[in-house]
C-alpha cells in the first residue's frame, strides 16, 4: 500500500470548526460542570463517609481576596485537587476547605488604588467597611472561578480570616504566644515601606538588581593617647599624625545615625603613609585595589596588625559631621570580600548593626527618620535636612564630606535591594517600636529545625524544599508582628501611656474574644475603649490608670498563620 493510501485510509472526516481539535471543550466543559453541581456529585463524594473513618485534609494556605485569579491560582489549586480527588478515589474521607485572606496590605493597597487616596486620608471605619465589602466581592469572583476550573470543595462554608469567628480565634492564638513570652514589645530596625508606612516582614520583600554609588569615608581618630603616640612612632610615623579609618557604604544617608566602627577581629589590617603624613587603616588584604580607588597611589605600608589588636589601641573616633565620638568595636561578620574592611555602624539602621552594635556593644540606637522617609531634624548648619526624604539626601551629605575633606572616593556598585511587594518602591531600615516574636524563646528554633528533620513527623515534596527552609530557619530574624494599617485584626492589648507597657488581663482578654467573636474585631475601632479596658483598670507597672488600645494592626501572615488552629 502506498504512503499516500495508508494516509487516506485512517483520514476522519472532522466537522469544520474553528477550533477542530478542541472537541468543544469550551461548550462540554461548562455543561460537566453544572451538571456535577445539580447531582451534587461533590458533596455527595464527601457525605458517603462515616464520621470515624479515616480522614485525608489538605489544608490549603489561604489566597488574597484582591483580584481575579492568575495562572499561579490555577496551578495552585488543580494540582492540590489533583491530590484530593486521587485520596477519595483510593477509599478516605478526602477534604478540601477553602479559604481566603481577607486582612492586611495587599487588599489595602488595592483599595486605595482604587479609590485614589492614602492612608492619612480616610477614616479608618469608614475605610474597614468598604475594605470588608472590597473582600467580600472579590471571594464571591474567585470562588466561581476555583469552582470553574473543577476544583471540587466546600465552597458552602470556607473560611474567611474576617469572620468574626476567625478573628477571635487570631486573638486567642496571640494570647496564648503572649503568655508565653513569645511576643515582646521592642524597638529595633525593621523593614520599613515608607511609601505604604507600614513595617514589612521578610515575606513582603522583592529583590531587584540596583547600581547605587558607594562612598569611602575616613572617620579619623581624635588626639593620640600616650599608647597611640607611641605606637605611630615604631610604625615610621608622625606621633601625632592624622589616623583615618577608611569605611565604605552604599547608604550615605545611614551616616548620621553612625555610632560606631567594626573591624574582624582576626582580619589583618594596614597601616598606610599618604601625602601630608595621614595614616589610612583599611584591610590589607585590599591595599592594591584600594590605593586605586581611593586616587592614593603612592601610600606607603608601615605596619600590618591584627583586628582585634588594632581595637586595643585606636579605641574611638571622631565623626565625620556631627559633634559625636563613635566606638570601634569587633564583629565576626566583617569580611575583605568587598569595601574596605571596616564596617560603619548604625544600629538604627541595620540588622547586623543593631545585633553587633547595641545588643553586644551597647552602642545606642539613633534612627532620626519620619515614617514617611524624612529626616526629622537637621545635622548642623550645614547639613539642614529636616523634612528631606533620605533617598534625596545622600547628594548634599556627599557633597559635604568631599568639601570637609572626608570622602575619599567612589564608586559604582551592583547589587540586589529590598523593594515593597506591593507598592514597589524600594524599602529602608528603621528602628521604630513594634511587637515581635522571639524565634528564640524556649528553644523554638531549635525546635522547629528539629521537626523540619525528622522523617517521622514531616515529609518534603520535593525533597529539596526541606534544605531550603532550614536554610531560612538558621537565619531567621525576631518576626515583626505588628503593621502600621487599617484594615486587619487589631494587636489585642492595652498600652499604658505614662509607661508604654503592655496591659492584659484575664478579664481584658475574655472581653476581646468575646467581642471579636460576637461582632468583629471591627469594633475595636467603633467602640469605646471603657467597653474592653475594665473599669478600674491600671497598669501593673507604674500604676497608672491612663490606658489606650494599641493602634497597630497584626500582620496579615499571622492571620494565616493560625488557620490550623481556627479552621482544622
Amino acid at each position: 500500500m502506498s504512503e499516500k493510501k495508508e494516509k487516506k485510509k485512517y483520514h476522519l472526516n472532522l466537522p469544520k470548526t474553528s477550533f477542530p481539535m478542541k472537541a468543544s471543550l469550551s461548550g462540554r466543559e461548562p455543561e460537566r460542570l453544572k451538571k456535577w453541581e445539580e447531582t451534587g456529585l461533590n458533596e455527595a463524594l464527601l457525605n458517603r463517609f462515616k464520621k470515624d473513618e479515616k480522614k485525608y485534609l489538605l489544608h490549603d494556605g489561604p489566597p488574597y481576596a484582591n483580584g481575579y485569579i492568575h495562572i499561579g491560582h490555577a496551578l495552585n489549586k488543580v494540582l492540590k485537587d489533583i491530590i484530593v480527588k486521587y485520596r477519595a478515589g483510593r477509599g478516605l474521607n478526602a477534604r478540601y476547605v477553602p479559604g481566603w485572606d481577607c486582612h492586611g496590605l495587599p487588599i489595602e493597597h488595592a483599595l486605595f488604588k482604587e479609590k485614589g487616596k492614602r492612608k492619612e486620608h480616610v477614616d479608618q471605619v469608614t475605610f474597614r467597611k468598604e475594605a470588608k465589602k472590597y473582600a467580600q466581592e472579590y471571594v464571591k469572583i474567585q470562588c466561581e472561578d476555583f469552582k470553574r476550573l473543577g476544583i471540587f470543595g466546600d465552597w458552602k462554608n470556607p473560611y474567611l480570616t474576617m469572620d468574626p469567628h476567625y478573628q477571635a480565634s487570631i486573638a486567642k492564638s496571640f494570647y496564648e504566644l503572649y503568655e508565653k513570652g513569645y511576643v515582646v514589645q521592642g524597638e529595633k530596625p525593621i523593614h520599613w515601606c515608607f511609601d505604604c508606612e507600614t513595617a514589612l516582614a521578610e515575606a513582603e520583600l522583592e529583590y531587584q538588581d540596583k547600581t547605587s554609588k558607594a562612598i569611602f569615608v575616613s572617620f579619623r581618630a581624635p588626639a593620640h593617647t600616650p599608647k597611640q603616640a607611641e605606637f605611630l612612632k615604631q610604625i615610621g610615623a608622625d606621633s601625632k599624625a592624622l589616623v583615618r579609618f577608611v569605611i565604605w557604604t552604599t547608604t550615605p544617608w545611614t551616616l548620621p545615625a553612625n555610632v560606631g566602627i567594626a573591624l574582624h577581629p582576626e582580619l589583618e589590617y594596614g597601616f598606610y603613609l599618604g601625602e601630608r603624613g595621614a595614616v589610612y587603616i583599611f584591610a590589607a588584604a585590599l591595599q592594591d585595589s584600594l590605593k586605586e580607588k581611593l586616587g592614593l597611589p603612592e601610600l606607603k605600608h608601615l605596619k600590618t596588625i591584627r583586628g582585634d589588636v588594632l581595637q586595643q589601641i585606636f579605641h574611638e573616633y571622631q565623626h565625620p559631621f556631627l559633634e559625636r565620638t563613635g566606638k570601634v568595636i569587633l564583629a565576626d561578620y566583617v569580611s575583605s570580600e568587598e569595601g574596605t574592611g571596616i564596617v560603619h555602624i548604625a544600629p538604627g539602621h541595620g540588622q547586623e548593626d543593631y545585633v553587633h552594635g547595641h545588643l553586644m556593644h551597647k552602642l545606642p540606637v539613633d534612627s532620626p527618620v519620619d515614617n514617611a522617609g524624612k529626616f526629622d531634624k537637621d545635622f548642623g548648619s550645614h547639613l539642614p535636612l529636616k523634612g528631606e526624604h533620605v533617598f534625596k539626601s545622600n547628594e548634599p551629605i556627599v557633597k559635604h564630606l568631599d568639601d570637609t575633606g572626608h570622602l575619599e572616593g567612589s564608586e559604582d556598585h551592583f547589587h540586589s535591594y529590598p523593594h515593597c511587594w506591593r507598592c514597589k518602591k524600594p524599602v529602608i531600615f528603621r528602628s521604630t517600636p513594634q511587637w515581635f516574636l522571639k524565634i528564640d524563646h524556649l528553644d523554638l528554633r531549635h525546635r522547629v529545625m528539629e521537626t523540619i528533620q525528622d522523617a517521622e513527623k514531616t515529609t518534603w515534596y520535593p525533597d529539596w524544599g526541606k534544605n531550603r527552609i532550614l536554610g531560612m530557619m538558621e537565619t531567621r530574624p525576631d518576626w515583626c508582628l505588628s503593621r502600621q494599617r487599617l484594615w486587619g485584626v487589631p494587636v489585642p492589648l492595652a498600652i499604658c501611656k505614662d509607661c508604654n507597657a503592655p496591659y492584659a488581663t484575664d478579664e481584658f482578654k475574655k472581653k476581646v474574644i468575646s467581642i471579636f467573636e460576637g461582632e468583629s474585631a471591627d469594633a475595636w475601632f467603633e467602640k469605646d475603649k471603657s467597653e474592653f479596658i475594665p473599669k478600674n483598670a491600671k497598669c501593673a507597672k507604674c500604676g497608672s490608670a491612663e490606658l489606650e488600645l494599641e493602634k497597630d494592626i497584626l500582620d496579615v501572615w499571622f492571620d494565616s498563620g493560625v488557620s490550623h488552629q481556627a479552621v482544622l
